[in-house]
């Protein structure tokens, strides 16, 4: 299993991060020992400034190599959200010295995945997400405000990586990202219905 990540797919949290805006998917990967597993995230010794940073997940559910846009939404049936948590100070110490990301990504841990539901059942187009932290929110996204579609997202990473089944894509967050602290609660929810809960120890 992959886990593809797409970076500055909103404009707004590029430009909170003092990014460019993008022309193509900014593509980045985390392993699949980066998957969180249970409900408590711990935050790594090596960072101060670990942030949350609420995705919206496809699973992939058909593989494919070089995917056209018209038939990208062939190849995942299932949506759900995650949490790409960053270690912020070294991405940025990292990106300071031209260096790639993937430690400060890929950690274990890193990469909360909830599960996922059914695509028919909701509006892609304007599908509504949030971050609740320790009850006020922190984060509200909503899909019509993305650079790059889903089938956008596939087709572009399929001229590169093949995908395969059960594949992950984290296609990128909102603005509004911040710190984690410890005792720190996460909610998410799709819609109005919560679908993560995380505590930060």
């Amino acid at each position: 299993m992959k886990i593809i990540c797409i970076g500055r797919n909103y404009s707004e949290h590029a430009k909170e991060l003092g990014n460019e805006i993008p022309e193509n998917p900014v593509i980045f990967m985390k392993p699949d020992t980066a998957v969180l597993k249970g409900n408590d995230f711990y935050i790594p010794e090596f960072s101060s400034d670990v942030h949350y940073e609420l995705e919206v997940v496809l699973k992939i559910s058909k593989g494919g190599k070089y995917i056209q846009k018209e038939t990208a939404h062939k190849h995942y049936e299932e949506i759900g959200l995650g949490i790409d948590f960053t270690a912020r100070d070294l991405q940025s110490d990292l990106k300071s010295k031209g260096l790639p990301w993937e430690l400060a990504k890929g950690f274990d841990g890193s990469a909360v995945v909830g599960n996922f539901f059914k695509k028919e059942n909701y509006q892609l187009e304007h599908l509504q997400f949030s971050l609740l932290k320790n009850k006020e929110k922190v984060q509200d996204g909503n899909t019509k405000d993305m650079m790059f579609t889903f089938d956008d997202i596939i087709a572009f990473i399929s001229q590169y990586f093949t995908l395969r089944v059960g594949d992950l894509i984290f296609t990128g967050t909102p603005k509004g990202v911040g710190k984690v602290e410890e005792n720190d609660i996460l909610e998410a929810f799709l819609e109005d219905q919560k679908v993560l809960d995380i505590r930060i120890l």
